[in-house]
């Protein structure tokens, strides 16, 4: 059957900006209460960034399952910490243990899955820190919609691509398996889509290299492009 795929040191005190400490929030809030009012704070993203020596960054990492998202995303914050880098993690199947646990998978409640961790991606931003995303995000339309959260200055997508065929032969999880017997649903790559990025902002193929390298490769692509120090 084929594979369903489609084609710190302290910074001096700077002066705040108000529109700065209010990031996207106020402008686009539509809260459901009533009598609900923002409290802005009163340190703004530029110190933040000179308190921590960084640029906040979302690298959100999408692909089949057994693409490699998670282990590369791993990799990848181990690198950064160990150059000194705040940064962390935000995989899929993590946050549907707690945060995300009363969604399943039907598309409503995998756009909602997507939607909190977006949120929670800006929250991470926000305070300065590096996010590393690890979801399989398969429609397009869901990753802009991240994009949208989590603002397109910050968002780098990285394509973690691997073939159907290779996943499925790898399957750590044993999930192509059940879904070919029919025991998972909507799952994707086999009985729903996947969409693969038009213009990524980074492709890195798993087949033809191993995570040391792709890590190595994403750090050099973000250096150049002065997304990072």
């Amino acid at each position: 059957m084929p594979i369903f795929v489609q084609t710190v040191p302290t910074a001096p005190p700077l002066a705040i900006d108000r529109k700065e400490t209010l990031g996207r929030f106020l402008p686009d809030s539509q809260p459901r209460a009533q009598h609900v009012v923002w409290h802005s704070g009163h340190v703004s993203a530029t110190v933040r960034e000179r308190v921590l020596g960084q640029r906040p960054l979302c690298l959100w990492m999408t692909g089949l399952s057994a693409a490699g998202k998670s282990t590369l995303a791993y990799a990848l914050e181990k690198q950064l910490l160990d150059r000194g880098q705040l940064c962390y993690v935000l995989d899929g199947d993590n946050l549907r243990h707690h945060l995300n646990s009363d969604l399943g998978f039907t598309v409503a409640d995998r756009r909602e899955n997507l939607r909190r961790a977006a949120e929670v991606a800006h929250l991470f931003n926000e305070a300065g820190m590096i996010v590393i995303t690890a979801f399989i995000s398969p429609l397009r339309a869901d990753r802009a919609m991240a994009a949208d959260i989590i603002g397109h200055d910050n968002f780098v997508e990285v394509y973690v691509k691997a073939s159907g065929k290779t996943c499925e032969q790898r399957d750590p999880k044993g999930l192509y398996a059940k879904a070919r017997r029919g025991e998972i649903p909507q799952f994707t790559g086999v009985s729903a889509p996947y969409e693969e990025p038009q213009s990524p902002d980074f492709t890195i193929d798993t087949e033809l290299t191993t995570t040391q390298t792709a890590a190595d490769q994403l750090l050099a692509y973000l250096a150049e492009r002065c997304l990072m120090r």
